[in-house]
């Protein structure tokens, strides 16, 4: 069945793909940056990441080099930082091992961090033209449609299934079109959200869930674990103009992000006090602020966050500050925080003021910072 339709499929992907930059050429960097920002994220929001993040580093040379804090600051807004962590070890291999070129051999791409099956699939095929398969989730849901496969798709051992086959019906160089047409396919017509059209579809004739009558059945996903849930008392310590945030562990969750400063579970407003006391600050006045919720993958934080203003973060131990000549920035010594100068809008608006004035994101890495005190 699968074999019937590579040649409808790749007729109609080079009448109707969409027009995307990564698309322009077959440049093997420009897929693998691009590959790795459409993970979980919709193409519309990503061509602008991809577009700035190839103008400020056009090669992969100047990913290996590239400073920790401007690859994160171009990374902000797609989530996930330990993925660009990844692209820059990869990259810093790529350039000492072959030569600043992605190999153009499958196995030698899953050999680089943050590359597994689907990515080097996509290179090895999109780039170098190599018949070799690219599963990801539009392809999935193509694949048990057509085949009206009711299996578990979230197991691995369906994807690898998924991928001998598709392996099977691999069309020698013309593989990368191939494969980018059934990615096409699962995100234009075989949809995952609502009805899909079947009507246009350039294989329905061939679909074995539309036949059927099953296609909103498929594809099968079984119910994960719950998220695991946890309360957070977030602080907005300001005196006057600045903010106090701090620098998250090396390793774990937002791993080297800012956040501002939180206590586990939910605190009193005495014990929040006491806490800011604790910090060598003179608090001088503490607003509640509305709830806030911010959704992970295996964990969700349900915040509570208060606004208290301090009488000068100078005077804490906890934010002592001292003159760091690098770059003319003073960097706070202790927990590796930092304060900025900021006006509220220019900060995305996760929490508001009850009086509604809005405030910072309690998480992520913070911009648009007019001076580092």
């Amino acid at each position: 069945m699968l074999a019937k339709i590579v040649e409808p499929l790749i007729e109609w992907y080079e009448e109707n793909h969409r027009i995307l930059p990564w698309r322009a050429s077959k440049n093997p960097y420009y897929i693998w940056i691009s590959e790795i920002m459409l993970q979980q994220t919709r193409v519309e929001a990503v061509r602008p990441f991809f577009e700035q993040f190839i103008k400020a580093l056009p090669k992969v040379e100047d990913v290996a080099v590239c400073p920790e804090e401007q690859l994160l600051k171009l990374w902000e807004g797609l989530g996930y930082y330990n993925r660009v962590r990844n692209i820059q070890k990869a990259a810093v291999r790529i350039v000492k091992e072959y030569g600043g070129r992605l190999p153009a051999d499958y196995e030698k791409l899953k050999e680089l961090p943050g590359i597994g099956n689907y990515t080097a699939g996509a290179v090895a095929s999109i780039a170098y033209d190599l018949p070799v398969p690219a599963v990801d989730g539009n392809v999935l849901r193509v694949y048990t449609r057509i085949m009206e496969d009711d299996s578990d798709i979230l197991k691995q051992s369906v994807k690898t299934k998924v991928e001998k086959e598709f392996l099977k019906v691999m069309p020698g160089s013309r593989s990368g079109t191939f494969n980018q047409a059934l990615m096409e396919l699962g995100a234009m017509i075989c949809v995952p959200n609502g009805a899909p059209k079947c009507g246009v579809c350039p294989v329905a004739e061939y679909c074995q869930a539309r036949v059927h009558g099953t296609v909103l059945n498929l594809p099968v996903k079984k119910k994960r674990q719950e998220r695991r849930k946890e309360e957070k008392t977030v602080l907005v310590l300001r005196d006057g103009e600045r903010v106090a945030i701090r620098k998250r562990p090396a390793k774990g969750l937002l791993a080297g992000m800012y956040e501002l400063p939180n206590l586990e579970g939910y605190l009193s407003e005495e014990e929040i006090l006491a806490w800011v006391e604790n910090q060598d600050l003179i608090p001088l006045q503490i607003v509640p602020l509305i709830d806030a919720k911010h959704i992970f993958s295996h964990v969700e934080w349900d915040m509570k966050g208060y606004l208290i203003r301090v009488a000068a973060l100078e005077e804490s131990a906890y934010l002592t500050l001292h003159v760091n000549q690098n770059n003319g920035k003073h960097r706070i010594h202790k927990d590796d925080a930092y304060a900025y100068h900021y006006t509220f809008e220019e900060h995305r608006q996760t929490f508001r003021h009850k009086g509604g004035q809005h405030l910072v994101n309690p998480i992520g890495y913070y911009t648009k910072v007019k001076h580092v005190i």
